[in-house]
């Protein structure tokens, strides 16, 4: 089974830009779908951002898209959420997770790691 690491979170301005990096263990990182959710204080968990195994299909939320970009590396075993134009309600900690598939990851990931605060100020 696949580990997860993610790194990159922080604090930035309204308006800014961060890259979150997700690090996966192992030798079968590209038979994994990837996808990244959030959880803000004192709310569920929700699904931002899911990419197929060999990185030709992605999903995004609605309140991400336009604005957020997953993408893949899987000769470097990572998987990358680019965010532009942060806005404060983008504030929460961010989760790298895996399935074998690109719909099973954007609802029920059998991974995950263990997160990275965000934090937008306004």
């Amino acid at each position: 089974q696949v580990q997860l690491v993610e790194s990159g979170g922080g604090l930035v301005q309204a308006g800014g830009s961060l890259r979150l990096s997700c690090a996966a263990s192992g030798r079968t990182f590209s038979s994994y779908a990837m996808g990244w959710f959030r959880q803000a204080p004192g709310k569920e968990r929700d699904f931002v951002a899911a990419i197929s195994r060999s990185g030709g299909d992605t999903i995004y939320s609605d309140s991400v898209k336009g604005r957020f970009t997953i993408s893949r590396d899987n000769a470097k075993n990572t998987a990358y959420l680019q965010m532009n134009s942060l806005k404060s309600e983008d504030t929460a900690v961010y989760y790298c997770a895996a399935a074998k598939a690109i719909v099973v990851v954007s609802t029920t990931p059998t991974t995950w790691g263990q997160g990275t605060q965000v934090t937008v100020s306004s």
